[in-house]
């Protein structure tokens, strides 16, 4: 029969879709967090290598100044990882599976032992190829903010390693050995002085919120906020919704790229900021807007297959799996703390889920993350940065989405209502 508008419902036609459309399965969705775990596992092994034999008692396995970590394919105290071992920790929460927390444990631990070993001997000639040297001796947010969280998350889940040196290590540098611009503003002097990276949001406000909440010093929610806030003040373009990726004071224009990670950063400081700011304390009614207004840029420039492109307002950039795993684990995280319109906002998550679970390959690594990238003030620097499965990047931030993502499940019923996926009225 001819297939016409007088004998068939066309609108109901099946659409050729290039990335699954539709509501994932919570079993599908966990075997794919396990696939990633089974890879990091491998290709971080928990053990130390010690160069040096203990003289005392003959055995070789006791932590000395020549200790390093065995041999992988990540570094264990980069900020990457930090988020890493948070998005471990709320996987194995949300799943049940303890191994995912185990993984954290393990890692944790041989970075807390190692760095403990150092300050308990009084050693600060720590030799600048150690693993742990950063964690001794921050030069930037990037040592301290990610780390410092992931530890203050990992005592919250019930794991008594012994972190406190370390975090206040790590908040002694953040709140008081930072540079910062005149006003407060956290700041770096590179490519030029006096330069804003709004990567720096995440590197920075996570951890004084998490510290403002174990301790309850508002000075801590104050700095926080006032991070975001002034940040905000001079890289956010309320016309796009988005943050450009660098601010120098030195210059009358300040070229606007919105690169998609940096961009996942700040949304992300923000949602985790949220989460632990009272709801009485005076700037959090303006952190939350702020967090809307972005939340809304972007879904406003997702990709129709689900990803988001690696320079935000330019279709033509690659698409890019870091910035849309982060931003479908900020947005989904918002719906489940009930911070954002679920029925406008969902749909955008599960598609943004679907198109990072298509990067999940066989092994467990995870496909098409852009590398680490400095600031540009061209668009040729962010179009042709390269990709890689051993970008650290992306990792935590598909543990975090695929688990705030099981939890939207869970918590509500999806429909396909005329083809559209949509939250069951």
């Amino acid at each position: 029969m001819k297939v016409n508008d007088s004998n068939t419902a066309l609108h109901l036609s099946k659409p050729d879709y290039k990335i699954h459309y539709g509501i994932p399965s919570k079993e599908i969705i966990k075997s794919q967090l396990v696939q990633i775990l089974n890879y990091l596992e491998k290709a971080t092994p928990a053990q130390f290598n010690y160069k040096k034999k203990n003289l005392n008692d003959g055995s070789g396995n006791e932590i000395n100044e020549d200790t390093r970590f065995a041999d992988g394919d990540f570094r264990l105290t980069s900020y990457e990882w930090g988020v890493t071992y948070a998005g471990m920790l709320l996987a194995g929460k949300v799943t049940g599976d303890k191994r995912f927390i185990d993984y954290t444990e393990k890692l944790l631990k041989m970075i807390t032992d190692l760095s403990l070993f150092f300050m308990n001997n009084k050693m600060s000639n720590v030799d600048k190829g150690s693993p742990i040297y950063s964690v001794l001796h921050p030069q930037a947010l990037d040592d301290a903010g990610s780390l410092c969280t992931a530890m203050i998350k990992a005592e919250q889940a019930g794991l008594k390693i012994g972190f406190h040196p370390l975090i206040n290590n790590f908040i002694n540098y953040i709140y008081k050995k930072q540079f910062r611009l005149s006003d407060g503003t956290f700041a770096r002097n590179r490519p030029y002085p006096d330069t804003l990276w709004i990567d720096d949001l995440f590197m920075s406000v996570p951890a004084l919120a998490q510290i403002g909440g174990l301790t309850g010093e508002l000075k801590y929610f104050d700095d926080a906020v006032k991070q975001v806030v002034q940040f905000s003040n001079r890289m956010f373009n309320k016309q796009k919704g988005l943050y450009f990726h660098g601010w120098v004071k030195q210059m009358d224009v300040h070229p606007e790229f919105f690169w998609g990670r940096a961009n996942g950063w700040a949304i992300m400081a923000m949602i985790e900021l949220l989460s632990v700011l009272p709801n009485t304390h005076p700037g959090y009614q303006e952190v939350l807007t702020l967090f809307r207004a972005h939340a809304k840029g972007l879904a406003a420039y997702q990709a129709g297959t689900g990803f988001w492109h690696q320079l935000l307002d330019r279709n033509d950039s690659f698409i890019e799996t870091s910035a849309t795993a982060i931003f479908t684990y900020s947005l989904a995280k918002a719906i489940n703390e009930g911070l954002i319109d679920k029925c406008a906002f969902a749909p955008v998550v599960i598609l943004g889920w679907n198109a990072v679970a298509s990067k999940i390959n066989s092994i467990g690594q995870v496909e098409g993350i852009c590398v680490g990238t400095g600031m540009g003030f061209d668009p040729a620097f962010y179009y042709y940065r390269p990709t890689n499965v051993f970008a650290a990047h992306g990792y935590g931030p598909v543990l975090l989405a695929g688990a705030e993502i099981i939890r939207l499940i869970e918590n509500h019923d999806f429909e396909i209502n005329e083809n559209s996926l949509q939250l069951k009225s």
